[in-house]
């Protein structure tokens, strides 16, 4: 005879698929020593299916909704009521309303019940699902219980757990329902404990919510909890609140409201005893478990129950480190303006290229790179630098650094490291070429980097084509030294022009009162690879406006064919010929670019098409030459304006001599900061070649089942893979997973080994009133229509528009020409967006927190970026 029960004993957390993830975790919460949980059964998803699977009205219902989105939801709502009211008609069928007439004799025919839904998309390590399915709690009598089991096979589908599926992508088809029925607990005292403070994330801090009578009255909302804080064994803090109602379970069955008497409302829930002892419970289980834990517990006659467990799905994952002691991260993705996900191979062949240029280790957390800095904050010397730096990259990220310097005891606990982050004859180093370049200021410094440059990484595209096998990570690791060489080297350049706009930005305030003066002075610099970018695809998209069958083929473009149908178009060829050179230049460039297993324009050109047409629609012909001559005659007229008014003030001459001496250096200088980012991207595109050679080859012999599986193998890996030509696929198929989840996080700026994410805040004491907060990186004031784009393939730009995302690097360039301001989630004075911005004369604003949510698509907003703020100046659509 088919069991459609289990008790919780015989559940461990294989049985997720029968039991569901409440069930499952129910069934092992039983198994850990000095664990008190109620007893209980799960009527498995068998018996769920039994009911539904043959049901042809059922499945009719169920594939409308599968068809319809988290938006839509009239529809949902109608098809959603319509499915729980026919599961609710469906009569449980004998057998299985026999076998929990036998458990409810073995556990107690007369007692109460807590009738619980469990589904197999629930209280998962990354998916809570919490709240989704229904509870009834004190159901007395089988003909209740079984009325309330049907009632949690229906709430499978009540609108907001269909709304959580659709927006989670789970199949309504493939989510099944297991019943959780467990004796009551009518407690004194109730509540929830987090393993790792839910606000916080500090991974070493419990949080216990308590109050008097059933949970449900803390869950539900109705009373302010208490709150207890505890720290390995210590009590760090107390919220006693006014509890003023309490849920009570009722003899006959069902649950009431209480009020609570006025002497014991503001009373502590628990003593101290109860508080410690539950943080240790609380370890105990997230030891089993192995990760931070979500726990519903009671009270009865003081001893404490466990009645639920589930994992925190809302934490970010923490760099993992080999010792006790405090570190300090920040986001790499952050720095580089990249914070989406990354692939493994991704993260760990940068981790080594990083390791060699620096000896401050790279950290994995969450599918992102993060850099451990506790040396540098723990050194009086190295934190000012370090977070003053900051200031240029990620103000928000700066600012975080500060609120940690603000943590005494945790400071006097960082961990400390043999090496600093860059030794200090490299810096000595650089400053030496930092003032060297200064003082020679010469335009044929930079020139002759860019030809070396250029001829070293085109000689290893030589080397590249002829490589294969072990040889390969020979070629990858001396080349490796050769790309560390040709960075550094170039540093005195760099630094030499950073210092030049920090200069006059710093002196035209205080001697003319004019902010971010530098940032006209540094239009249309010479040399700068990044806007040159954009520009030269004005002239790509003059070639294609002579040709109106291109153009029209290019709105729907084939990625498999695009030159084979462009041959077959009048002046295809000549349009092929212009795509092809500037691929040859730029192709190796993509969206988050410092990412490996990204596509690139020479992959799939196609992503250029959008770009090309949105020029020739926004601009007249010749706009690149017309661009870069408008903004090169407004830096002159800037300088010439500075010269003429610092002429007219005390020590004038001495102040237009340094003055001169700065705008000469931001100008001959200023354009190559953005040439190492080309010669990484392109040094990357290299070796992605010959990666991908070797992924066809293991194909081809059967160890891979398409090339992009390489991407899920770690660098150290690939290297045993090509040598043993063994591999774990199962691994690969679990990081695909893993993956998948890391995309949907948001990973912070800075975090701790403990966990707690750190934040730096705005002060908004000086904006207007509902504009949103940024950094000022681009002067000038703009008011336009938002177009929120978070894919450079989807920018579909007009005349006038700004563009509004969460990160720019190089690869945006060409969206730059034909945008009118900026606003984006991430990045600094010195990062991408912001540079080729002041180069563009556009106005913007970085660092805005939540741009991409907060400004709809279409509103028209006010981009201020001499102040730094946004205001949002319609609701609707312009």
């Amino acid at each position: 005879m088919n069991s459609w029960l289990l008790s919780f004993e015989e559940i461990d957390k294989t049985q997720i698929t029968i039991v569901g993830g409440k069930g499952a975790n129910l069934g092992e919460l039983s198994r850990i020593e000095g664990i008190q949980v109620p007893e209980g059964f799960c009527l498995t998803t068998e018996a769920y299916r039994r009911i539904v699977e043959n049901n042809a009205e059922f499945i009719s219902l169920v594939e409308e909704l599968s068809v319809l989105k988290a938006e839509d939801r009239g529809k949902v709502s109608e098809i959603s009521g319509k499915i729980r009211n026919l599961i609710e008609g469906i009569i449980i069928p004998q057998d299985i309303d026999e076998e929990i007439m036998v458990y409810l004799k073995r556990l107690g025919e007369k007692n109460a019940y807590a009738v619980r839904s469990s589904a197999t998309a629930e209280d998962l390590p990354l998916a809570s699902f919490a709240g989704q399915q229904d509870t009834y709690l004190n159901i007395i009598g089988k003909d209740a219980i079984l009325r309330h089991v049907s009632k949690c096979w229906a709430s499978l589908f009540t609108d907001r757990a269909v709304i959580y599926r659709l927006q989670n992508h789970f199949d309504h088809r493939k989510v099944y329902l297991s019943v959780v029925i467990q004796k009551m607990v009518f407690p004194q005292a109730s509540g929830v404990m987090f393993t790792a403070d839910p606000v916080t994330a500090n991974r070493r801090i419990t949080s216990i919510d308590a109050s008097f009578g059933l949970g449900e009255a803390l869950v539900s909302g109705l009373v302010n909890a208490d709150i207890y804080k505890i720290k390995e064994g210590v009590i760090i803090d107390k919220k006693i609140s006014s509890k003023k109602l309490a849920i009570y379970g009722l003899e006959q069955g069902g649950t009431e409201k209480r009020e609570i008497d006025i002497g014991r409302q503001n009373t502590p829930t628990l003593t101290e005893g109860q508080i410690l002892q539950l943080e240790q419970m609380g370890r105990k289980i997230e030891k089993h478990f192995g990760r931070p834990q979500d726990i519903e517990w009671c009270i009865n006659e003081d001893k404490i129950y466990i009645v639920q467990s589930r994992p925190i799905t809302t934490l970010y994952p923490v760099p993992e480190v080999n010792n006790d002691k405090n570190h300090v991260f920040f986001s790499f993705g952050h720095r580089q303006m990249m914070t989406e996900a990354m692939s493994p191979l991704s993260i760990t062949f940068f981790q080594v290229l990083f390791k060699l240029m620096t000896d401050s280790p790279m950290y994995e957390a969450g599918g992102r790179i993060y850099v451990d800095v506790s040396n540098e904050m723990r050194s009086p010397f190295m934190r000012k630098s370090f977070v003053k730096g900051l200031s240029a990259i990620d103000v928000l990220m700066q600012k975080a650094f500060y609120n940690v310097i603000k943590r005494e005891d945790f400071m006097k606990h960082l961990a400390k490291s043999k090496k600093p982050m860059v030794g200090g004859k490299v810096i000595a180093r650089w400053l030496f070429k930092t003032i060297e370049c200064y003082r020679k200021n010469d335009p044929a410094i930079v020139e002759g980097f860019m030809a070396r440059n250029r001829a070293a990484l085109m000689d290893l595209e030589q080397q590249a084509q002829t490589i294969s096998g072990k040889e390969l990570f020979d070629f990858i690791d001396k080349s490796m030294v050769q790309l560390k060489d040709i960075i550094f080297d170039t540093y005195g350049v760099v630094f030499a022009g950073a210092y030049a706009t920090n200069w006059l930005n710093k002196h035209m305030e205080k001697w003319l009162g004019e902010k971010n003066a530098a940032d006209t002075l540094a239009q249309s610099v010479a040399n700068n690879v990044t806007s040159e970018m954009g520009l030269e695809l004005l002239d790509v998209s003059d070639v294609v406006r002579k040709y109106p069958d291109v153009m029209s083929y290019l709105e729907n473009p084939s990625d498999e064919s695009l030159f084979e149908d462009l041959a077959n178009l009048e002046g295809g060829s000549e349009v092929s010929e212009a795509i092809r050179a500037y691929l040859k230049k730029y192709g190796m460039r993509c969206s988050a670019e410092i990412d490996i297993s990204r596509i690139r324009w020479n992959e799939k050109p196609t992503i250029l098409a959008p770009l090309i047409l949105g020029n020739i629609k926004v601009y007249p012909p010749n706009e690149h030459i017309a661009k870069f001559e408008q903004g090169l005659k407004e830096a002159k007229q800037k300088e010439q304006d500075i010269i003429d008014r610092l002429q007219q003030l005390p020590g004038g001459s001495w102040k237009v001599k340094r003055t001169k001496k700065a705008i000469s250096v931001l100008r001959n200088y200023a354009g190559y900061r953005e040439f190492n980012k080309y010669v990484l991207v392109w040094y990357e595109w290299i070796v992605k070649q010959v990666l991908m050679k070797e992924a066809e080859a293991l194909v081809r012999r059967g160890r891979l089942e398409e090339t992009e599986d390489i991407y899920y193998l770690r660098y150290e890996e690939l290297k045993q893979v090509i040598e043993t030509n063994e591999i774990d696929y199962q691994m690969i198929k679990n990081r695909k997973e893993d993956y998948k989840i890391y995309k949907k996080l948001t990973p912070p700026r800075v975090i701790t080994s403990d966990g707690e994410v750190i934040s730096g805040e705005y002060d908004t004491s000086n904006i207007p009133e509902g504009a949103l907060a940024g950094v000022p990186v681009s002067a000038g004031i703009i008011e336009g229509r938002a177009r929120v784009i978070l894919r450079i393939e989807d920018a579909q730009i007009e005349e006038g528009d700004i563009l509004v995302t969460i990160f720019t690097d190089p690869s945006w360039t060409p969206v730059f020409v034909s945008i009118k301001g900026l606003v984006t989630e991430v990045g600094g004075m010195m990062t991408h967006g912001a540079v080729v911005a002041r180069e563009y004369g556009l106005p913007a604003v970085v660092s805005v927190e939540n741009a991409t949510t907060l400004i709809k698509d279409g509103q028209k907003i006010r981009v201020n970026g001499s102040e730094g703020y946004v205001e949002i100046l319609s609701e609707k659509e312009c």
